[in-house]
């Protein structure tokens, strides 16, 4: 897994790349009670806001980490928001993307950089 300075995970699966929030930004978000996720087939460019999520201290977006077309997205979420919080890193990813360039998942983050950089 790779991690960015906003607090997303990118896990590779085959030629997908799925995307979620850290323990640590469920953590701060606290609650979370409304979640908006992309269309499937939307093209995105890296640092376009693709999903809302809001919670009972906020309210956030989720930037595309890299550019590509978004293919999946866990609808689940939508009907019950608060998995966000209880396996942010697991069940509660917000959608899959098809890269257009993969390279560019080099300019993020391992999990001891990123656990630096939030220590």
């Amino acid at each position: 897994m790779k991690f960015t300075e906003e607090h997303e995970w990118l896990r590779p699966e085959d030629d997908l790349i799925v995307v979620g929030i850290t323990e640590h930004a469920a953590e701060q978000l606290g609650d979370i009670v409304f979640v908006e996720l992309p269309e499937v087939g939307t093209e995105v460019s890296k640092d376009d806001e693709v999903v809302v999520i809001e919670s009972v201290k906020a309210a956030s977006d989720i930037l595309a980490p890299i550019d590509g077309e978004i293919v999946e997205v866990n609808e689940p979420l939508v009907e019950d928001p608060g998995k966000v919080g209880e396996d942010p890193t697991g069940e509660a990813w917000f959608f899959k993307i098809k890269p257009a360039d993969p390279s560019q998942m080099d300019d993020y983050m391992d999990e001891a950089a990123y656990l630096a950089y939030i220590g």
